[in-house]
């Protein structure tokens, strides 16, 4: 039942992204023959095999929208614009909409189009029959230079403009298209209309259509970036640097950086060398109305380096030895947009902090030009209302300077800065005070959050979502403070995101400084460091957790900003970069996140109402057995247990709740070292059942912690046998000739491993069905899928009896129809169109145990024999290529759950063929292929066999059957079939 293939070529090993580019190369080859069907199936395909690929994706939505398919082509394109806007993909989208008669979401999706990218003549009929659609009194659109462009009104009828709420003559008619006056670019509202109704694409951006974006950063050799114009990204825009030899254009080329505005699409760079500059100064790049690209403006000679190190002790002055708290702390929230997540973080900073307390807490909000007026007057209100203390910046100055308005006058307090898409729970501001003022020399504290790099729980390497909001904050929170409350961790830098600096740090250090940093990233960095020469430490409060969405504000220019301030950072402070290094190593937090997660576990099953635990022992692989614990897992919640899931890591556990439920966090427990802990939890959690399902990866740990769970919680475990792993070191128990090697005597197999290799955790035969007996021995019940695995057993292990428990349900009464009924999956579109021959579905995961060699063989000899006999894969093989060659096999790639039975469907198959060459214990790819509606074939072998032969919905052939005789008999089963 497992997906575990031995080592395969170092083709196949790199095959994803180069069988992705030939899909999409194939596809775009035949589309330009004329094929858009047999095209779609092939970017399909290129989609399965590179599903986080945006470029990808948008290429299938133009796929599907040139085979017909717009509701298809919507949905893939809408992926790609959630997380990058772009002008050809906002346009594809309006088309698809139309094509799919979505005439609403066309609608919408139209308006936005026209209000940020402004006129394209591609969507003039489509906007025509949009309005007629939606009864809409027209259309309107700009271009960047003032051209009024409308549409779907009477003949002789021109819209009504307004700028700033004034009507203005349209000059130059021509048909449809008249020109603003210039100081349309300045207006703060227009308004295109007929007789009073508002047109689709009325309230244009000026800016948007009129100011392109772009990032610059210092490198080694000089100033570089890139730039374009998100309304007309063919147009080279104006560039100018400005350094202290006055202002001079710049010269761009044309270049393509990924992540910017679209898939693959190209964007303007430049570069100036160092030699090319003034020696002093700042250097800025600016656009034609002497706006600053993000990054700039660049420093040009920084400050005297001061190298940091990785010791344990900050070399430079010693702050004061007797700490005296601040009598008031000033938290500082700098704004400037997103709207909703702001005000749920003033709500959360309102309602966590105490009416009283010995320290007062004043709330002050620095505004830094915010644009959306919304947000400015409900923070207005909330400093009318005495909620917040108000500070207003004119115009945009980044985050660096927002927070020294605040710092300006703080002199004496301690600060507290944090970001406006944080979420703060009771009891967060006492506990950083006190690890502030717990040891002299703590100059900053930062808690632990969901997202903040080297702060981040449980593993820094991975932030996540907070998917349970401010209720999830508030249980972190209080979890954290029982787990870690009065402990602190020494940090190499504090994180901006919610840092605590005490006034005396704070007046030693100084403020931040924009003029290095400009808009923001690191400028928190260089304030630790200073303080760190200057003596003082920076602590982490692990037992407060704040909420962190994390990398809102900056959206695109983050990677920009990130880079340059990285850049400046490192030049100021060599070492810095080996510091943080020498922390991740030492991860001297590792003690406190696991603390954490153990109280988040204890807490879990009272959370949810649960009455105990069931332990679910599993490999590290997915595959089969993967799949069982998923459904055992969900199976056991619903019947009141708490699902605790063991896969193997080198020296240890790790445990996660199977996806199902309470969301635990993942649990690294090194084993014997924290198997006190371990039994410890497990007991707390009202441990009531174990059930092994796979020993691989763990070498004798589990039978270790099997047994100590026995003797301490009187826990006895099942034995679920989902392979051959006991018995084989091989586990699929097929030898030297590729296929099912009979089960030899002893000296068989030892020269069966000689030739082979083991693939398991033990290579000695003998030793492993000694180590196999003893735990089956050892078992409450043995369980096995099917009786054909329960007399394999017996061979072996005569005195065990096996319980039978199906993994799916198999009665023979249920009809082909039946199984084909349950599922409401349609036809999957977007695969290959019929071609007149015979079509053989095979589907899962195809390696050499699986049947690889078999479907091989038989597309060859189609092909040979020019037979009308064709295989598609729906899934993915050990070696795409070599199958593709045959010009008889079409693969899928890899699926999902939820598209499997809409796949094989979709597939308009004549039979199903499970092709493996080892005996199966179970096989969810045959269940797959009859909920389907295929009848299927398959050798006369382990599980399969037994269904087929239980259920009579197929045929078995002998697995010696010759390739010739295998391809006559799957077509004549087939015609027999249809």
């Amino acid at each position: 039942m497992r997906d575990r293939s031995p080592p395969v070529s170092a083709r196949a090993i790199a095959a994803p992204g180069a069988d992705m580019a030939a899909a999409m190369r194939h596809a775009h080859d035949l589309a330009a023959r004329g094929q858009p069907a047999l095209a779609l199936a092939w970017m399909e395909r290129a989609a399965r095999l590179a599903p986080a690929d945006d470029a990808v994706r948008y290429a299938l939505a133009a796929a599907r929208l040139a085979a017909g398919d717009g509701a298809g082509a919507a949905r893939a394109v809408e992926t790609v614009l959630a997380s990058r806007p772009f002008r050809a993909g906002a346009r594809l989208l309006v088309l698809a909409c139309c094509m799919a008669g979505a005439w609403a979401r066309a609608a919408g999706a139209l308006a936005h189009f026209l209000r940020v990218y402004g006129f394209d003549p591609a969507l003039r009929i489509p906007a025509d029959l949009i309005c007629r659609h939606m009864a809409r009194p027209g259309w309107c659109a700009l271009d960047p230079d003032g051209g009024v462009h409308w549409g779907g009104l009477p003949d002789g009828h021109d819209p009504e403009v307004r700028l700033d709420g004034r009507k203005v003559p349209l000059a130059g008619p021509t048909g449809r298209t008249m020109t603003l006056p210039p100081r349309w670019r300045r207006a703060h509202d227009i308004t295109l209309a007929h007789d009073g109704a508002p047109l689709l694409g009325s309230h244009p951006d000026p800016a948007a259509l009129c100011s392109p974006v772009g990032a610059v950063w210092p490198d080694a050799r000089g100033v570089t970036g890139w730039v374009f114009m998100p309304a007309q990204p063919d147009r080279r825009p104006g560039l100018w640097v400005e350094d202290a030899h006055g202002r001079r254009p710049l010269a761009l080329s044309g270049t393509v950086r990924e992540g910017v505005h679209g898939p693959g699409l190209p964007v303007w760079g430049f570069d100036v060398a160092w030699a090319e500059l003034a020696p002093h100064g700042a250097v800025r790049v600016v656009t034609a109305d002497g706006r600053d690209l993000a990054g700039s403006p660049l420093p040009v000679r920084l400050p005297r380096a001061r190298r940091v190190f990785p010791a344990p002790h900050a070399r430079g002055a010693t702050p004061a030895r007797t700490p005296r708290r601040a009598a008031c702390c000033r938290v500082v929230i700098p704004v400037y947009a997103d709207r909703a997540r702001t005000l749920a973080c003033l709500d959360s900073v309102r309602h966590s902090l105490p009416p009283v307390g010995v320290v007062t807490v004043q709330v002050m909000v620095v505004d830094d030009a915010t644009p959306d007026p919304v947000l400015a007057r409900a923070l207005d209100d909330r400093a009318a209302r005495g909620e917040i203390t108000l500070r207003r910046h004119a115009t945009n100055s980044g985050y660096p300077a927002a927070v020294n308005t605040a710092l300006a006058d703080a002199r004496g307090m301690d600060v507290v800065l944090l970001n406006s898409d944080t979420l703060v729970a009771p009891g967060w501001l006492d506990e950083m005070l006190r690890v502030a003022y717990a040891r002299a020399d703590t100059g900053t504290v930062s808690p632990l959050s969901n997202d903040a790099s080297i702060l981040t729980w449980p593993d820094p390497a991975l932030p996540r979502p907070l998917a349970g909001g401010l209720a999830e904050v508030r249980h972190l929170m209080a979890t954290a403070l029982r787990a870690n409350g009065g402990r602190d961790v020494d940090i190499p830098t504090a994180h901006g995101f919610c840092m605590l600096i005490r006034h005396d740090c704070l007046r030693q250090t100084g403020p931040f400084r924009p003029a290095l940093f400009g808009q923001g990233y690191g400028e928190e960095n260089d304030f630790s460091m200073r303080a760190r020469l200057a003596g003082w430490r920076h602590r982490a409060a692990p037992g407060v957790f704040v909420g962190h969405v994390g990398g809102v504000s900056f959206g695109w220019r983050r990677a920009a900003l990130q880079q340059r301030n990285l850049w400046v950072l490192n030049r100021l402070f060599p070492g810095y970069d080996a510091l943080v290094r020498a922390h991740v190593r030492a991860d001297p937090l590792a003690a406190a996140r696991q603390r954490l997660s153990l109280l988040v576990w204890r807490g879990a099953g009272v959370r949810a109402g649960l009455r105990g635990a069931v332990l679910l022992v599993t490999h590290a692989e997915a595959g089969g057995v993967g799949r069982v614990i998923g459904q055992r897992a969900g199976m056991w919640r619903a019947r009141g247990l708490l699902p605790v899931v063991l896969a193997p890591v080198p020296g240890g556990f790790v445990l996660n709740d199977g996806g199902v439920g309470e969301a635990c966090p993942p649990l690294t427990l090194r084993w014997p070292e924290y198997g006190p802990v371990l039994v410890a939890l497990l007991r707390a959690l009202g441990l009531a059942r174990i059930e092994v399902h796979h020993h691989l990866g763990h070498g004798g740990r589990v039978r270790d912690l099997c047994d100590r769970l026995g003797r301490e919680l009187g826990v006895p475990y099942d034995r679920h046998v989902h392979d051959y792993a006991g018995i084989c070191p091989r586990i699929t128990l097929v030898g030297p000739a590729g296929r099912y090697c009979g089960e030899p005597d002893m000296a068989g197999c030892r020269a069966c491993i000689r030739t082979l290799g083991a693939l398991g955790d033990e290579a000695d035969v003998s030793r492993l069905r000694h180590d196999t007996a003893r735990d089956l021995a050892s078992a409450r019940r043995v369980v096995v899928p099917c009786a054909d695995v329960a007399r394999r057993l017996a061979r072996y292990f005569p005195a065990i009896s096996c319980t039978l428990q199906p993994l799916e349900d198999d009665r023979p009464d249920q009809s082909l129809t039946c199984f084909a009924a349950a599922g409401n999956d349609a036809p999957a579109p977007g695969l290959p169109p019929p071609t007149g021959r015979c079509r053989v579905v095979v589907a899962g995961a195809i390696g050499p145990e699986k049947g690889h060699g078999v479907v091989l063989a038989a597309a060859r000899d189609a092909a040979m024999r020019d037979l009308p006999l064709e295989f598609m894969v729906v899934g993915h093989t050990c070696d795409d290529a070599s199958l593709l060659e045959t010009g008889r096999v079409f693969i899928t790639g890899p699926y999902g759950a939820d598209d499997a039975v809409a796949l094989v469907r979709g597939c308009a198959g004549q039979v199903g063929f499970v092709p493996s060459v080892c005996p199966e214990t179970w096989c969810f790819t045959l269940t797959l292929l009859w909920r389907a509606g295929l009848r299927s074939v398959a050798f006369d072998l382990g599980a399969p066999a037994a269904r087929i032969r239980a259920t009579g919905r197929g045929c078995c052939v002998p697995l010696g059957l010759s390739v010739h005789q295998l391809n006559t008999f799957l077509l004549s089963y087939a015609l027999s079939r249809s």
